[in-house]
């Protein structure tokens, strides 16, 4: 007998957007059903993705800290030849994400959300029908918010299966592969590569852009490739790839030349896809933008009370977008007048070394004379030094109003700026000047005061340069 729910709010994907969507709804009174189709609570990132690659690429950097103190020693500390054991490392990450699936799902009952496990199809724009496990369950609401979530690209010539992986395969490997070809030079691949590269496997990235991470400045990029290339990273940069056979990877290379590189493990990272297929939106009758959901600044769609947030709805494909998109979203239901209209969204590459983002930057401001750019370099800087993060070209910058010194943009590329990022959006977010963060006390001895020093260098009165 087919079981039948009527709850205010339903909410489809069990994502960043879909279960802090579920949290605030149910912290707003609201009776809500969230359906967790499969990829388990906190969804692509928290089960394949932001949570577990950190894991692996934070075992990866001990293991080379370790690697280099045996061959030859470093800051004065030697060791034995280090070993990898994969399936423990895995199991080790496979323990973090238990622990936050645990974890969400204490906050969605304490919130009085109902979970419901299985595969959700629209045959409307408010009703469903959920296969699972226990047998089908009908759902009819009120609202609701479609967070649904991405999946990877897949090439035609490079379906998935087998020694051909996707990040998420990537991140579960019982050994680490004697030789790895990463398709594709964006975020993903490198991350990975890089990781795999420390922990010993032969990497060779296959990009068809002119240099990797085609998003980014070449000022950013720059120190990213100068390690790859130290570290035996071979980059094959305006090439495209081809079918895998026979353990080898067919590639033309930039001078149009047939190139078949041996390869234990195919990574393919060529992008992420909205996750649109196989739930019935063709049946709810919103509008698209062209293979996104379309929504406006409250993340409505085209039909009354439906909502969608997160990678359905376009870039950034960001966990912290569809978190707070979820957030706005909960809170218009409750009767709130709330917009999802923000500064900015700052993104980080956790390669080596880490890139931050947030705001315009130089390729968008390019050609204009109404702003100020002003660089200091991480080797300028103590705390920088004094933990190896000053020798590899890290730099902070800022751009701004020369008119009024508003801040429209803060990059950086270094060891651990990752944890600069809130800083940078903070201050754009509150619409800070130079003078705001020149007249901020930075703590020393902190990568910080790369912040201030570069804000200072704006001004025209930097101390440390």
């Amino acid at each position: 007998m087919t079981q039948t729910l009527t709850p205010k709010v339903l909410i489809i994907g069990a994502g960043t957007g879909g279960y802090v969507a579920g949290i605030r709804c149910g912290q707003l009174g609201l009776d809500t059903v969230l359906v967790d189709g499969g990829d388990g609570l906190g969804g692509t990132c928290l089960n394949v993705g932001c949570i577990p690659s950190k894991a692996v690429i934070h075992a990866a950097n001990k293991f080379e800290t370790v690697a280099k103190a045996a061959d030859g020693g470093t800051l004065g500390i030697t060791a034995s030849k280090p070993a990898i054991d994969l399936k423990a490392t895995v199991a080790w990450k496979d323990g973090i994400v238990k622990k936050l699936n645990g974890g969400v799902a204490a906050l969605l009952k304490k919130a009085k959300v109902k979970v419901v496990k299985g595969w959700a199809t629209f045959s409307d724009a408010k009703t469903c029908t959920v296969k699972t496990a226990e047998g089908e369950i009908t759902i009819t609401a009120e609202h609701v918010i479609l967070a649904t979530g991405s999946e990877p690209v897949e090439l035609p010539f490079l379906p998935f299966g087998g020694d051909v992986i996707s990040s998420t395969e990537a991140l579960s490997l019982d050994t680490v592969p004697g030789r790895l070809v990463v398709v594709g030079g964006g975020y993903i691949g490198l991350e990975l590569g890089i990781a795999y590269r420390k922990l010993g496997a032969e990497v060779t990235v296959v990009e068809m852009a002119d240099r990797i991470l085609p998003l980014y400045d070449k000022a950013l990029t720059d120190p990213v490739a100068k390690w790859m290339e130290k570290h035996g990273v071979t980059l094959m940069l305006g090439a495209r790839a081809g079918a895998f056979e026979k353990g080898a990877l067919n590639v033309t290379d930039k001078d149009g030349q047939a190139v078949k590189l041996k390869a234990d493990k195919v990574l393919v990272t060529v992008g992420r896809k909205p996750r649109t297929k196989g739930w019935g939106l063709e049946n709810m009758g919103v509008a698209m933008d062209g293979p996104f959901v379309k929504i406006d600044d409250r993340c409505a769609t085209s039909m009354r009370n439906v909502w969608a947030v997160g990678d359905l709805t376009g870039e950034p494909m960001l966990a912290h977008k569809g978190s707070a998109q979820g957030e706005v979203v909960a809170e218009i239901i409750a009767g709130h007048d709330k917009r999802f209209d923000p500064v900015t969204i700052a993104a980080v590459c956790f390669t080596e070394p880490e890139i931050v983002s947030a705001g315009l930057g130089p390729q968008d401001v390019q050609g204009r004379d109404d702003v100020i750019q002003a660089v200091f370099p991480l080797a300028a800087i103590g705390r920088a030094l004094a933990i190896e993060a000053g020798e590899d070209g890290g730099f902070v910058r800022v751009i701004a109003s020369k008119s009024d010194h508003r801040l429209l943009g803060i990059q950086a590329v270094g060891q651990h700026v990752s944890e600069m990022s809130n800083s940078f959006a903070q201050m754009l977010e509150m619409g800070a000047v130079l003078e705001d963060v020149a007249g901020v006390i930075h703590v020393h001895p902190t990568l910080g005061e790369a912040f201030h020093e570069a804000s200072l260098r704006a001004l025209g009165h930097a101390i440390h340069i």
